[in-house]
C-alpha cells in the first residue's frame, strides 16, 4: 500500500542461506532462510495523494521456506559444456513480520498501537493481525559453475503474501481509537495512524480509505552468491 507501483527508488538489505537437493540435471528441491529488511515512505511517492497521507514503515522478515527448482539446461558442474543454465522455481513458506515506525527519532512498533482501530473497544470486530504470514516465492534466476565445487548465482524472487499488513496500511482511518490522555495530550497511536497533520491539515477522517485492502501485500528481494556443492557430479550412465 505504501509502494503500489513497485518503485525501486530505496532498495534495503536481505541475506539467506539454502541447502538443494538435486534429483537429476534439470529437478531440484531447495530450503531456504532469508532475512529481509522492508521499508517505504509515502514521501518518495509520485504521486500527491500518497505524499499528502504521509505514512512510512520498516520491517524485519525473517523467512522460511522449501521452494522447487527447474533448470533449462542441462547443468553439471566441472563439465564444460553444461555449466550455466538459467531456472525458475515455486514454493511455499512462512515468515515473521512486526511493521515500525519512526517518531521523534523514537521507534515504535505498530502493531500494538492498532492504527487502524485494531482491539480497541470502538472496533470490536476489528482483531490485532496476525504477526506470521505465509508466502508463495517465485523465482527467476541464472547460475555458473565455476568449478566442480563452487558455483555463483543471480536470482530475482517476488513472494506472494497471505497479509495485507506488511506495511501496516490497509483499510480505514480510525482516528477515534485512540483518546486524548488525562493531560489532553495525543497518544502515539494517534500520531502514527495519520501523519497528514504534518503537512498542516490532517485528512484522516474517520472511515475514509487509509490503503486498499481487495490487494495483499507482496515484496521482491533481487541477490547474487555462491554455492558449495556438497557431493561432486560424475558422468552419466552410458
Amino acid at each position: 500500500d505504501l509502494n503500489p507501483t513497485a518503485a525501486v527508488n530505496r532498495p534495503k538489505a536481505n541475506a539467506g542461506v539454502f541447502f538443494r537437493k538435486q534429483f537429476n540435471n534439470y529437478m531440484s528441491v531447495r530450503l531456504s532462510g532469508e532475512y529481509a529488511l522492508l521499508g517505504y515512505s509515502d514521501q518518495y511517492s509520485n504521486n500527491a495523494s500518497q505524499r499528502r497521507r504521509n505514512l512510512s514503515f520498516n520491517a524485519d522478515v525473517w523467512e522460511a521456506a522449501i521452494s522447487f527448482d527447474f533448470n533449462f539446461f542441462m547443468f553439471q558442474p566441472g563439465f564444460e559444456d553444461f555449466r550455466f543454465t538459467p531456472y525458475v522455481g515455486v514454493g511455499v513458506g512462512a515468515f515473521s513480520y512486526d511493521p515500525y515506525a519512526y517518531l521523534g527519532n523514537q521507534k515504535y512498533f505498530l502493531r500494538p498501537l492498532g492504527t487502524e482501530g485494531q482491539g480497541s473497544s470502538a472496533y470490536p470486530f476489528s482483531k490485532t493481525y496476525n504477526p506470521i504470514g505465509v508466502s508463495v516465492p517465485l523465482t527467476l534466476g541464472v547460475k555458473y559453475a565455476l568449478s566442480e565445487q563452487f558455483n555463483v548465482f543471480a536470482e530475482l524472487m517476488y513472494r506472494f503474501t497471505n497479509t495485507d499488513y506488511l506495511d501496516d496500511v490497509s483499510g480505514n482511518y480510525a482516528p477515534d481509537a485512540f483518546p486524548n490522555d488525562a493531560n489532553g495530550n495525543s497518544s502515539v497511536g494517534f500520531l502514527l495512524q495519520d501523519r497528514s497533520y504534518e503537512w498542516g491539515v490532517s485528512s484522516g477522517i474517520k472511515g475514509r480509505q487509509r490503503g486498499n485492502s481487495l490487494q495483499k501485500d507482496g515484496y521482491a528481494t533481487a541477490q547474487i552468491g555462491i554455492s558449495f556443492n556438497l557431493s561432486s557430479y560424475r558422468c552419466p550412465t552410458y
